[in-house]
């Protein structure tokens, strides 16, 4: 096994166990539920955005694989003080990432330690797993209250 891979799977394990940002939150100005009907992964994304345009707050809940949890996680932690703006840009980056349109080491991203997720191009039926929450994000900084894996293009 290689180094990230080990990586990955830790990281993987690590959010899936113990995923940051858990919870809806009492009173979010956005929200938006996604699922993907391949695998039956459903999550919902509630978000605080301030006056100023920035996320202030986050929560996820729901069912999912261990991708999928794991990276609705990681994003929440990624997302949290960034402006609805950046936040659009690292979903169409962590998309290009996880389709192989967009390699970490190479191209400029803001995607950070969420790079770990680039071998998800090699593992063709979990990629929808992996892209979910992003999908979930963009929906619900649109204020389009559903999304699905299957309506997004992935």
């Amino acid at each position: 096994m290689t180094a990230s891979n080990q990586l990955y799977q830790e990281v993987i394990l690590d959010h899936n166990r113990k995923p940051r940002n858990w919870g809806a939150l009492g009173s979010p100005n956005h929200r938006a539920e996604g699922h993907n009907p391949l695998c039956g992964d459903h999550i919902v994304l509630t978000l605080d955005v301030g006056a100023g345009g920035t996320v202030d707050a986050v929560g996820f809940e729901g069912e999912g694989c261990a991708i999928c949890k794991a990276s609705a996680s990681m994003m929440t932690t990624v997302i949290k003080g960034r402006t609805t703006d950046e936040a659009q840009t690292m979903v169409q980056q962590f998309r290009d990432m996880a389709t192989g349109k967009l390699d970490p080491e190479r191209d400029a991203h803001l995607l950070g330690r969420l790079k770990v997720f680039a071998g998800v191009k090699d593992l063709p039926s979990r990629v929808k797993c992996a892209i979910l929450p992003w999908h979930t994000l963009h929906a619900a900084l649109r204020n389009e209250g559903a999304t699905s894996t299957e309506d997004a293009g992935s």
